[in-house]
């Protein structure tokens, strides 16, 4: 089945940071802008960051899981294992983990990779990856 991207609008409070960020930091292409947004290709699917006067709330709130406190809101992506690894070793040192990357769910059906970090204007992202990509919904 060949998933449909997804759209996302975002806001952030610096769009030079942001393109610095998400084009320089975690790779994205950059799609069509204008002086108050900018698109970027977030593996696939279309992401926009739109200029605001305040943006990300570092302590709108979170929920434990397996033993971490997990920012709320948050928005990612679902990688390869390759794909993951090669992101968090890049990200190191580029980047203050709000959650360093490691396994959660241990020997569980939703065994899976994941950091959380955040983008230069406070919003958190969450990027993960499944040890069996085939169980991403499993219970």
């Amino acid at each position: 089945m060949t998933m449909p991207p997804f759209h996302l609008a975002f806001p952030v409070d610096d769009i030079p940071a942001a393109r610095r960020f998400y084009g320089e930091v975690m790779g994205c292409r950059e799609g069509r802008s204008a002086e108050d947004w900018v698109d970027f290709d977030f593996y696939g699917h279309q992401i926009v960051a739109h200029k605001v006067k305040r943006a990300g709330d570092a302590d709108a709130g979170a929920n434990p899981v397996d033993g971490h406190d997990v920012p709320v809101p948050h928005f990612g992506v679902v990688l390869s294992m390759t794909e993951w690894q090669a992101l968090a070793d890049r990200l190191e040192g580029k980047v203050d983990f709000a959650i360093e990357p490691h396994i959660r769910f241990k020997g569980e059906p939703g065994e899976q990779a994941t950091m959380f970090f955040r983008d230069p204007s406070g919003n958190a992202l969450e990027i993960k990856a499944f040890a069996d990509p085939a169980r991403i919904f499993a219970i």
